[in-house]
Protein backbone atom coordinates (compact mmCIF):
# COMPACT_ATOMS: atom_id res chain seq x y z
CA UNK A 1 0.00 0.00 0.00
CA UNK A 2 1.25 3.63 -1.25
CA UNK A 3 0.80 5.81 2.09
CA UNK A 4 0.75 9.21 0.27
CA UNK A 5 -1.45 12.34 0.24
CA UNK A 6 -2.66 14.39 -2.32
CA UNK A 7 -4.20 17.73 -2.97
CA UNK A 8 -7.20 17.10 -2.08
CA UNK A 9 -6.11 14.92 1.50
CA UNK A 10 -4.59 18.01 2.21
CA UNK A 11 -7.15 19.98 1.81
CA UNK A 12 -9.22 17.79 3.58
CA UNK A 13 -7.35 17.76 6.67
CA UNK A 14 -6.44 21.47 6.70
CA UNK A 15 -10.56 22.07 6.77
CA UNK A 16 -10.46 19.86 9.84
CA UNK A 17 -7.75 21.71 11.58
CA UNK A 18 -9.83 25.19 10.93
CA UNK A 19 -13.09 23.88 12.80
CA UNK A 20 -11.39 23.68 15.81
CA UNK A 21 -9.26 26.98 15.70
CA UNK A 22 -9.99 30.00 16.87
CA UNK A 23 -7.74 32.30 15.54
CA UNK A 24 -5.70 33.07 12.28
CA UNK A 25 -3.05 30.99 11.31
CA UNK A 26 -0.77 31.51 8.47
CA UNK A 27 0.64 27.79 6.88
CA UNK A 28 3.51 28.39 4.09
CA UNK A 29 3.63 24.92 2.23
CA UNK A 30 7.10 23.78 1.66
CA UNK A 31 8.58 20.95 0.00
CA UNK A 32 7.05 18.36 -1.37
CA UNK A 33 3.53 19.64 -0.12
CA UNK A 34 4.32 22.64 -1.99
CA UNK A 35 4.81 20.60 -5.02
CA UNK A 36 1.12 18.41 -4.57
CA UNK A 37 -0.31 21.89 -3.87
CA UNK A 38 1.07 23.48 -7.24
CA UNK A 39 -0.26 20.95 -8.90
CA UNK A 40 3.20 19.69 -9.95
CA UNK A 41 3.38 16.20 -8.03
CA UNK A 42 0.46 13.59 -7.76
CA UNK A 43 1.22 13.10 -3.93
CA UNK A 44 3.84 13.42 -1.14
CA UNK A 45 4.63 11.87 1.60
CA UNK A 46 6.02 14.38 3.80
CA UNK A 47 3.83 17.18 5.03
CA UNK A 48 5.50 20.32 5.12
CA UNK A 49 4.69 23.42 6.23
CA UNK A 50 5.90 26.63 8.01
CA UNK A 51 4.40 28.90 10.25
CA UNK A 52 6.22 32.57 10.04
CA UNK A 53 4.39 34.19 13.05
CA UNK A 54 6.01 32.64 16.06
CA UNK A 55 2.75 33.36 18.35
CA UNK A 56 0.99 31.98 15.79
CA UNK A 57 3.04 28.73 15.61
CA UNK A 58 2.93 28.58 19.53
CA UNK A 59 -1.08 28.73 19.41
CA UNK A 60 -1.44 25.85 16.33
CA UNK A 61 1.00 23.56 18.42
CA UNK A 62 -0.86 23.79 21.90
CA UNK A 63 -4.46 23.47 19.30
CA UNK A 64 -2.40 20.55 17.75
CA UNK A 65 -1.80 18.98 21.32
CA UNK A 66 -5.70 19.11 22.08
CA UNK A 67 -6.19 17.68 18.94
CA UNK A 68 -4.05 14.55 20.33
CA UNK A 69 -1.30 15.04 18.59
CA UNK A 70 1.99 14.50 19.95
CA UNK A 71 5.85 15.42 19.06
CA UNK A 72 7.42 12.60 16.98
CA UNK A 73 10.36 14.36 16.25
CA UNK A 74 11.95 17.36 15.60
CA UNK A 75 9.42 19.34 14.09
CA UNK A 76 7.03 16.76 13.37
CA UNK A 77 3.75 16.06 14.68
CA UNK A 78 1.20 12.87 14.62
CA UNK A 79 -1.95 11.21 16.15
CA UNK A 80 -1.49 7.82 17.29
CA UNK A 81 -2.76 5.11 14.65
CA UNK A 82 -1.93 8.00 11.74
CA UNK A 83 0.47 7.72 9.45
CA UNK A 84 1.37 11.18 8.42
CA UNK A 85 3.93 13.32 10.29
CA UNK A 86 3.11 16.82 9.95
CA UNK A 87 6.31 18.72 9.99
CA UNK A 88 5.87 22.48 11.03
CA UNK A 89 8.93 24.73 10.97
CA UNK A 90 8.55 27.90 12.96
CA UNK A 91 9.47 31.33 11.45
CA UNK A 92 11.52 31.70 8.50
CA UNK A 93 13.24 28.11 8.75
CA UNK A 94 12.87 24.66 6.71
CA UNK A 95 14.66 22.07 8.22
CA UNK A 96 18.26 23.43 8.91
CA UNK A 97 17.64 25.85 5.57
CA UNK A 98 16.61 29.93 7.13
CA UNK A 99 15.22 31.91 4.10
CA UNK A 100 16.58 35.57 4.27
CA UNK A 101 12.75 36.76 4.25
CA UNK A 102 9.77 36.16 5.91
CA UNK A 103 7.62 33.99 3.57
CA UNK A 104 4.93 36.41 4.30
CA UNK A 105 6.82 39.01 2.75
CA UNK A 106 5.55 40.71 -0.56
CA UNK A 107 6.00 37.82 -3.57
CA UNK A 108 7.57 34.92 -1.17
CA UNK A 109 4.41 33.15 -1.33
CA UNK A 110 1.42 32.22 -3.44
CA UNK A 111 -2.17 32.02 -1.79
CA UNK A 112 -3.53 28.73 -2.70
CA UNK A 113 -6.65 28.45 -0.19
CA UNK A 114 -8.28 30.76 2.36
CA UNK A 115 -10.26 29.72 5.03
CA UNK A 116 -12.11 31.14 7.80
CA UNK A 117 -9.29 30.37 10.10
CA UNK A 118 -6.16 28.88 8.06
CA UNK A 119 -4.33 31.43 5.29
CA UNK A 120 -2.95 28.38 3.33
CA UNK A 121 0.20 29.79 0.82
CA UNK A 122 3.08 28.13 -0.82
CA UNK A 123 6.64 29.06 -0.70
CA UNK A 124 7.74 31.13 -3.81
CA UNK A 125 9.85 29.29 -6.78
CA UNK A 126 12.96 30.32 -5.79
CA UNK A 127 13.25 30.02 -2.08
CA UNK A 128 11.40 26.17 -2.68
CA UNK A 129 13.96 25.68 -5.21
CA UNK A 130 16.93 26.89 -3.10
CA UNK A 131 15.65 25.08 -0.12
CA UNK A 132 15.29 21.78 -1.57
CA UNK A 133 18.65 22.37 -3.40
CA UNK A 134 20.29 22.72 -0.11
CA UNK A 135 19.11 19.03 1.32
CA UNK A 136 20.45 17.85 -1.91
CA UNK A 137 18.52 14.58 -1.81
CA UNK A 138 17.83 13.14 -5.10
CA UNK A 139 14.49 13.70 -5.10
CA UNK A 140 15.00 16.97 -4.26
CA UNK A 141 17.07 17.63 -7.54
CA UNK A 142 14.05 16.08 -9.03
CA UNK A 143 11.35 18.07 -7.70
CA UNK A 144 13.60 21.10 -8.79
CA UNK A 145 13.99 20.18 -12.41
CA UNK A 146 10.08 19.45 -12.50
CA UNK A 147 9.55 22.88 -11.08
CA UNK A 148 11.32 24.84 -13.47
CA UNK A 149 10.22 22.93 -16.00
CA UNK A 150 6.42 23.96 -15.19
CA UNK A 151 7.08 27.32 -14.57
CA UNK A 152 10.04 28.16 -17.09
CA UNK A 153 8.10 31.16 -18.16
CA UNK A 154 7.95 32.79 -14.80
CA UNK A 155 11.26 31.54 -13.45
CA UNK A 156 14.71 33.54 -14.12
CA UNK A 157 17.81 30.91 -14.20
CA UNK A 158 20.16 33.68 -13.26
CA UNK A 159 17.81 34.85 -10.80
CA UNK A 160 17.82 31.61 -9.43
CA UNK A 161 21.30 31.22 -9.05
CA UNK A 162 22.04 34.70 -7.32
CA UNK A 163 19.32 33.64 -4.72
CA UNK A 164 21.09 30.49 -4.21
CA UNK A 165 24.33 32.17 -3.36
CA UNK A 166 23.01 34.89 -1.86
CA UNK A 167 21.41 32.84 0.93
CA UNK A 168 24.40 29.89 0.96
CA UNK A 169 26.43 33.27 2.27
CA UNK A 170 24.79 33.01 5.26
CA UNK A 171 24.95 29.51 6.15
CA UNK A 172 29.07 28.76 6.55
CA UNK A 173 28.18 25.14 8.14
CA UNK A 174 28.70 23.01 5.02
CA UNK A 175 29.05 25.93 2.07
CA UNK A 176 31.84 23.80 0.34
CA UNK A 177 29.19 20.86 0.23
CA UNK A 178 25.88 22.67 -0.61
CA UNK A 179 28.11 24.98 -3.09
CA UNK A 180 28.02 21.83 -5.29
CA UNK A 181 24.76 21.01 -5.38
CA UNK A 182 23.98 23.97 -7.51
CA UNK A 183 26.88 22.69 -9.77
CA UNK A 184 24.99 19.05 -10.44
CA UNK A 185 21.81 20.67 -10.32
CA UNK A 186 22.80 23.10 -13.09
CA UNK A 187 24.02 20.23 -15.14
CA UNK A 188 20.75 18.36 -14.61
CA UNK A 189 19.27 21.63 -16.20
CA UNK A 190 21.26 21.81 -19.45
CA UNK A 191 20.61 18.35 -19.61
CA UNK A 192 17.12 18.73 -19.24
CA UNK A 193 17.34 21.66 -22.52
Amino acid sequence: MDYRLTKQHLLDALAQWNRFLKRKVHLIACGGTAMTLLDIKASTRDIDFMVPKMPEYEYLIKMLQNLGYQNASGYGWARKGELFVFDLFPGKRIHTTELLESPLEKDRHTLIKEFERIYLGVLNDYDLIVSKLFRGDQVDFEDSLHLVKAHKKELDIAALKKRFFEMLSYHPVGEQRIRGHWDSFERQLRKEK
